[in-house]
């Protein structure tokens, strides 16, 4: 019969179905409370007479009589079915979990069985439990405002839509009103069972009291210490009651509370049942249902018994017990967190140091994290529901972090030595428990059949165990076991039983303890989320964030912050298979949070390094060369014995007189900043990955993305870009800086393991492109503006001039001031600098802008071109005369214009060409094996191998800042031009006349005073050498594209040019012929510029020895000054 009766299978499977049937009441109750996320038919205004009418007359609802009223629901009667099912079929559920409790719960009765929970553990508990939450589900049905509502609308629904009531409708909602005060019915359905309940409650008179001390009984007793007793280190910790050591106070106090309110008749009849009560009284304000649905024990309790005779004792016990709780509960939890941190960081640390104490010792680190987690979980739902006091602060903890870092380090440490372990209690469970057993059951007088059976099975499973297969990995599952032990608990705490379990209390204390250490070898995970589950943080978000807030603000606690989005791993335990629907909704909250506190921890931690990198910039920046000036005009005074400077006078510190200390305990603003940093890092020491709804978060990587971010900013912050007065930072400045930054950065690796490498590789990658990651314009977006608009643009206007000699632009000499000079941003180390900062692609970048500014100037020149077309054409064919040459030069127009645009096109190409020079000569520092075969490829190269291949390899010479004979950029621009409104012989035949023009334009030259080659600058005033470089470049481009000979038309140009400069020489009176040893000068800049053209060539059609006395004349007038 009491075989039959499978208590056990049913407790299981009850409390199991129980807890989801508690979820998913929870759930409709937040989503019809929430505006969001209420149903749409609830708040549709064509349904409110409906709702209104339902809730006034449900259960009993008029469908025939009253249709006016629900013609919303007739209208949408499919939808409103639909829509309503779920809920109405989960209040079902209620009624079908109701049944069966009640059922099991007389069974029980009528067994009369027996609970002791120092005995029969998991029976007693699984029974408590059911009570529990069987009174949470009708709790948290009866708090859902909407429920009459939605079971009368889908009934409606039903009816219209089948003609009849759905048979389960009249229980429903006869349900519905009788729990409508669910408590007055509740201790109704209670009373016959008040004799299992309070004696289940009863034996709970050892254990509670014994759990519930303050922190100073801890302290005395020095709970948790493995060093109070170091010669017991290595004894097993065991006792009589192994699984009451790390059972929940919260949940204890949850099976007192709402145990006696539902069994309330005792208290006034047991003085044992009102002592445990009132203890249970004291330990706070509120107890939690389910998630965030709380009770407040006093308030409740005190309604319950107001309307109850003989109960004014009662009810002034509460009085006294919610006084108590006010003023010395806030306190005594306050000391107990205090005691917990620093037991917990001892435990931690000893365990950390020998792993294999984990063994013997597994029960302390279980007790530890219980105790923690019953304190976090106080707090958190006192935090909530803070009640008016004198000290808050009892309420609030900004030491928070350190205890649950304590609390995920100790669960940290059981996975990770798991096997650990998992060996000891293997071995534990062959060697000894097996052999206690087996003498236990020898020395029963009494042993039937069933538990026989039960009894040799555990033997033989627990002598079958060995260490090889601990060894071999293999899987062990001792459910089996445990359920079978549960089992006999329920055969054995029956009335009558063959086998009384009271009788043999050696039986079950040996069988608590193997249940403990089979859980050691197979379900460590279960034991850590029983122990420490803090999944219930999830439902309250202001509450765990806040403490978070407080913690950080705190210098000692910052090293602890990385376990609150740890803490988020916990969350995915907290749903359930029956309510499905919430788990999408859960895991982005999970995800928001955690991702929130590691943005913060990331936050904090950059703004730090960040800072030391600032301050080390500073200081980097005091040694370089341009503050040196102000030393060495102080070592010149010394050594001419001038006289010191006055007493009023402040010396300028030198650099380095930051280092020199006095006393090392004064610390400097960047040691505080060390020290920061190091408590910051040291958070990041918790757990490498962990995992959030099956994501995998890696904390460092949020650091790696903060930085990145901020050090892109504060790159193009350094560069100090104003577009309004096109001021900017000269680019060796920046790179020294970039240095100093990525110098500083590189320090995080000893406090942290992160790749500073990879961060400063992206940055500064992101930095070679136009736009970062972000969108955000980067150094090569300022830089080639900055280039464009203020440099290369006053260069045009010939404000600036290009120096071959110095091989950089530099400032002529004006009345008014320049705006910057140009040499400090075109010089050799300033362009280097550049090349070193935005690398490869973003010269690629500068390139094609510079690209874009020629081609509209070509595009210029080929209109100029057609204009005067007809001339051209004659002078190409009569260069050879010079009567005729005279007259057609005076009808061509715009030769200044054309030599103006060449010029521009001269100064960018020249710009150009000193980029990638500099460009060249970074690529050799830093990877000359590779430039080798590079310019290998080049030279290769002949005028015989076919055009692409050719124009592949120049590109590819061309990217690692190799000059080449042919420019690829330029060719790809020139050829981006044709339209197809011009054919390729039209173009052919522009571009052939544009060297005419040129040519032939050449002697206008001679007009302008600033067509002086200067020889300090080695080229001309108003930059004309570069037209040497544009002829060169734009022709070799053009032809190429036309697929024509560039040798011949260059040897054409060649052949006009000193045709009409030679007739320049002829009038020596003239005002042209003032300039023209300088314009001589061009014909030879041109020749040897070209790669098609040689000295021979120049010499045949122009004589050599007026080049010769050309050169002479401009550098007799030069004047030579030595300072």
């Amino acid at each position: 019969m009491d075989y039959q009766q499978k208590l056990a299978e049913k407790l299981t499977i009850l409390n199991e179905r129980g807890n989801g049937v508690l979820i998913r009441m929870n759930y409709i109750k937040k989503t019809c409370a929430d505006a969001k996320l209420r149903p749409s038919f609830l708040t549709d205004k064509t349904m409110e007479s409906a709702i209104k009418y339902i809730n006034k007359k449900f259960p009993n609802i008029d469908f025939r009589g009253n249709i006016q009223n629900l013609n919303g629901i007739q209208r949408q009667k499919s939808e409103v079915l639909t829509a309503t099912a779920s809920y109405y079929d989960s209040f079902l559920d209620v009624i079908e979990f109701r049944d069966n409790v009640y059922e099991l719960l007389n069974t029980i009765d009528a067994c009369q069985c027996l609970f002791d929970i120092a005995i029969n553990f998991d029976f007693t508990k699984s029974y408590l439990d059911l009570i529990i939450t069987y009174t949470s589900v009708i709790i948290t049905l009866s708090r859902i405002d909407d429920k009459k509502a939605l079971a009368g609308m889908f009934n409606c629904a039903h009816e219209m839509t089948n003609g009849s009531s759905d048979p389960s409708y009249p229980r429903l909602g006869q349900m519905l009103m009788e729990y409508d005060h669910p408590w007055k019915k509740l201790t109704e359905e209670f009373g016959p069972h008040t004799r299992s309940v309070t004696a289940a409650l009863l034996s709970l008179k050892m254990v509670y009291p014994r759990r519930n001390l303050p922190a100073e009984q801890w302290r005395s007793a020095q709970l948790l210490s493995l060093l109070s007793a170091p010669a017991a280190m290595l004894d097993p910790a065991c006792c009589d009651t192994m699984a009451c050591e790390y059972l929940s106070m919260e949940v204890m106090e949850r099976w007192i509370i709402i145990g006696f309110l539902l069994c309330h008749s005792s208290l006034n009849t047991n003085q044992a049942s009102q002592e445990l009560w009132k203890m249970a009284l004291r330990s706070g304000l509120y107890l939690t249902l389910t998630r965030d649905e709380a009770l407040n024990i006093h308030k409740v309790s005190e309604d319950l018994f107001d309307g109850i005779k003989g109960y004014n004792k009662r009810i002034a016990d509460i009085k006294e017990c919610r006084e108590y709780v006010i003023v010395h509960s806030g306190a005594m939890h306050r000391e107990r967190r205090h005691f917990l941190r620093g037991a917990m960081k001892e435990l931690f640390k000893v365990l950390e140091d020998e792993p294999g104490l984990l063994g013997p010792k597994a029960l302390f680190v279980f007790m530890a994290l219980s105790f923690s987690r019953d304190e976090v979980l106080w707090l958190v739902r006192h935090s909530e529901n803070m009640p008016k006091i004198k000290m808050p602060e009892d309420y609030i903890d900004n030491q928070m972090a350190e205890l649950l870092f304590h609390m995920e380090k100790l669960r940290g440490l059981m996975k990770k030595y798991n096997h650990v372990v998992q060996r000891y209690h293997v071995q534990y469970l062959a060697q000894f428990d097996a052999l206690v057993l087996n003498d236990t059951i020898q020395n029963m007088f009494v042993c039937p059949e069933e538990e026989s059976v039960l009894m040799s099975s555990f033997v033989s499973t627990l002598s079958a165990l060995s260490v090889k297969q601990v060894e071999n990995k293999e899987e062990f599952d001792f459910k089996a076991l445990r359920l079978d032990w549960l089992r006999l608990q329920a055969y054995t705490s029956v009335n009558k039983a063959p086998l009384p379990i009271k009788d043999y209390p050696d039986l079950a204390k040996v069988m608590n303890m193997i249940q403990f250490h089979t859980r050691m070898v197979d379900d460590v995970e279960w034991m850590l989320k029983e122990t420490s589950d803090l999944s219930i943080l999830c439902s309250y978000p202001r509450v765990f964030e806040k403490m978070f807030t407080q913690s950080s603000e705190e210098m000692t606690m910052k090293r602890y912050l990385m376990a609150f989005p740890c803490v988020c791993s916990h969350f995915s335990y907290c749903g359930h298979h029956l309510c499905p629907e919430e788990t999408d909704a859960m895991e982005k909250k999970s995800l928001r949070l955690c991702v929130t506190f590691l943005e913060q921890i990331a936050r904090l931690t950059s703004n730090v390094i960040l800072e030391i990198c600032a301050e080390q910039c500073n200081l980097n920046d005091q040694l370089l060369p341009k503050h040196c000036a102000e030393t060495i005009s102080a070592a010149r005074h010394r050594k001419q014995k001038k006289p010191m400077p006055k007493k009023g006078e402040v010396q300028k510190e030198k650099p380095g007189a930051e280092s020199l200390r006095k006393d090392r305990t004064v610390l400097t603003n960047v040691d505080k900043m060390h020290l920061n940093l190091t408590e910051l890092c040291s958070s990041y020491s918790l757990c490498s990955d962990f995992i959030v709804f099956n994501h995998i978060v890696v904390p460092t990587e949020f650091l790696l993305s903060h930085l990145e971010t901020r050090l892109s900013e504060i790159i193009v912050r350094m560069a100090n870009y104003n577009q309004t007065t096109q001021e900017i930072a000269r680019p060796l400045d920046l790179l020294a800086a970039v240095r100093a930054y990525t110098a500083s950065l590189h320090s995080l690796s000893s406090y942290i393991n992160v790749d500073v490498t990879r961060l400063v590789k992206n940055v500064l990658l992101q930095q070679t492109q136009p736009l970062d990651s972000r969108g955000v314009q980067t150094i090569t977006t300022l830089y080639t503006n900055w280039y464009l608009e203020s440099l290369l643009r006053q260069a045009s206007n010939s404000l600036i001039v290009h120096c071959p000699t110095m091989h950089c632009f530099v400032n002529q000499i004006t009345d008014n001031e320049p705006s910057f000079r140009a040499e400090e941003y075109s010089d050799i180390s300033e362009l280097q600098a550049l090349a070193e900062l935005i690398g490869p692609y973003g010269l690629k970048f500068l390139s094609e802008n510079l690209m874009w500014h020629i081609t509209s100037q070509v595009s210029e020149l080929k209109k100029l071109v057609i204009e005067n077309m007809d001339v051209l054409v004659q002078m190409k064919n009569n260069f050879d005369k010079p009567e005729e040459m005279v007259d057609l030069k005076k009808r061509l127009t715009g030769g200044e214009n054309v030599l103006k645009r060449m010029t521009i096109i001269g100064v960018i190409l020249s710009f150009r060409l000193m980029t990638q020079d500099c460009l060249k000569d970074i690529l050799h520092k830093h990877c000359p094996y590779l430039m080798g075969p590079i310019v290998s490829l080049r030279d290769f190269m002949s005028p015989e191998t076919d055009i692409k291949v050719t124009l592949s390899v120049f590109e590819l010479a061309s990217a690692a800042g190799l000059k080449c004979d042919i420019d690829p950029a330029l060719v790809a621009a020139i050829g981006s031009m044709h339209t197809d409104n011009t054919s390729i012989d039209e173009e052919y035949k522009l571009s052939c006349l544009l060297l005419v023009y040129i040519a032939v334009s050449l002697p206008t030259l001679a007009l302008d005073p600033n067509s002086f080659y200067s020889r300090e600058h080695g080229g001309h005033n108003n930059n004309i050498h570069c037209i040497a470089t544009a002829i060169n470049q734009l022709a070799a481009a053009m032809f190429t594209v036309q697929n024509k000979n560039i040798e011949q038309h260059l040897k054409e140009f060649l052949l006009l040019a000193s045709s009409t400069l030679l007739q320049l020489g002829q009038n020596v009176e003239r005002m042209d012929s003032k300039n023209r040893e300088s314009i001589y000068l061009l014909l030879h800049m041109i020749v040897e510029e070209s790669a098609f053209l040689s000295q021979d060539m120049l010499e045949s059609c122009f004589p050599y020895v007026l080049l010769r006395n050309a050169y002479r004349e401009v550098y007799r007038s030069f004047v030579v000054t030595l300072g």
